[in-house]
């Protein structure tokens, strides 16, 4: 598979939803293990996980700055094929 070249703030911009990514699935996952209910545990009672708001900003000001904005489907190939997934 080729691999994309990206400029710099396409980079930055995929680096930033990658971390945006990992810290919404760190937030879900330490949600379930505070609660000791797993993913199939009741769902009653349940506070929604938080993900920092600075976070967020970071991969929005990242997308805006590269063009991006908008334009999920131009950026979605760009990571795919820069960073395929695991």
């Amino acid at each position: 598979m080729p691999t994309a070249v990206l400029t710099d703030r396409e980079r930055t911009a995929v680096q930033a939803y990658l971390r945006l990514l990992h810290t919404v699935r760190a937030a879900f996952g330490d949600e379930e293990d505070a609660r000791g209910a797993g993913p199939a545990g009741p769902r009653a009672h349940r506070l929604p996980p938080v993900v920092p708001p600075a976070v967020l900003a970071e991969a929005e000001q990242a997308l805006a700055d590269a063009g991006l904005a908008g334009n999920e489907e131009e950026f979605f190939r760009l990571l795919n094929s820069w960073y395929p997934g695991p």
